[in-house]
């Protein structure tokens, strides 16, 4: 599906991770994401908690962090896409609404970043009708339901109706986003074939094996 080989598709080893994917899901990540650990952890986690800076940071010592981020992710997420491939790629909302002050484009802007130059489509066809707090800063995962109670398809956009098109976000953890994106996609453009790209999955925190456990 125009990708390179720097790319890993969810298997089926992989897919238990993932709640809310099915075996008839197709999606791809660059990297892992060691849930549980902080930022030093690796590459991989400095790179995500740098990328999901919130907007409030603008104007302060961290805020060039979120920026050298958004452009690591850009050149990743470039490297990745064959040149020439005729892919609809599909941010996934951000949990504030466009004219809510918090309002984060870090998906689009690193989207645009990344295939400036390339024949690349880059739309936000899906929308978010209200601000909701951030998955990752939440005790409590809305649902699928729920959230495509919360979006709608912005048919400025629908056309021409795409044919290959990547639900794109920096970290695939349960699925839930994914799957209300999807849905609302399959349901508007049900010729498309439709797959998730990700800038890392979350992956559980090893734990140290306790040879007293066996005595």
């Amino acid at each position: 599906m125009h990708l390179n080989k720097r790319v890993l598709k969810v298997d089926a080893l992989t897919l238990p991770d993932h709640h809310y994917l099915s075996e008839q899901d197709i999606c791809f990540y660059t990297s892992e994401y060691t849930a549980g650990e902080g930022h030093v952890y690796s590459d991989t986690n400095q790179l995500i908690y740098n990328f999901k800076k919130t907007v409030d940071k603008r104007g302060t010592s961290e805020w060039k962090y979120k920026e050298q981020a958004i452009l690591q992710a850009a050149n990743i997420f470039r490297a990745a896409i064959k040149p020439g491939a005729q892919i609809t790629f599909v941010p996934i909302p951000p949990s504030k609404v466009q004219t809510d002050p918090l309002y984060d484009d870090r998906l689009l802007r690193m989207l645009q970043i990344a295939f400036e130059g390339r024949h690349t489509d880059v739309r936000e066809l899906v929308v978010q009708l209200q601000s909701m707090e951030a998955v990752h800063l939440s005790e409590r995962r809305p649902t699928p339901d729920e959230l495509i109670a919360n979006y709608r398809l912005d048919e400025s956009l629908a056309d021409p109706a795409p044919q290959i098109i990547f639900i794109v976000d920096d970290m695939l953890t349960t699925g839930c986003h994914f799957k209300a994106v999807q849905q609302l996609l399959v349901e508007r453009f049900p010729q498309a074939k439709i797959a998730g790209l990700f800038l890392a999955r979350r992956v559980a925190k090893s734990v140290d094996f306790d040879m007293n456990l066996l005595k």
